[in-house]
């Protein structure tokens, strides 16, 4: 951040805040005795903790059910029949598919 372009406008700078927002849910969380952690794995819990704290949890976790559902269900069962069976529908021979369905 330009600090001091904005405390010549006037702006107050709330760094205590922040810091201790850090310190509240990336340091105690990261630095449970015995822990460790991967940059991935600090990546995936730390964006969990904000929204637990702030929260958004409970609205958040509706939106991803309704992504989850747009994304894997609608598809799947976009013309009313499920893809397998469209997918079997769709051979071009006269008899019967063998189980399991080769690859």
């Amino acid at each position: 951040m330009k600090y001091d372009h904005y405390l010549k406008a006037g702006f107050p700078i709330p760094r205590g805040v922040i810091e201790g927002a850090c310190r509240y849910l990336i340091n105690d969380r990261m630095d449970i005795t015995g822990a460790r952690w991967t940059m991935r794995g600090a990546e995936a819990v730390l964006p969990l903790c904000s929204l637990y704290f702030s929260g958004d949890c409970d609205e958040y976790w509706q939106f991803h059910l309704q992504q989850e559902h747009k994304g894997n269900h609608l598809a799947l069962y976009s013309s009313g029949i499920p893809l397998i069976k469209q997918v079997l529908k769709a051979r071009c021979c006269t008899t019967p598919p063998a189980f399991p369905i080769p690859l």
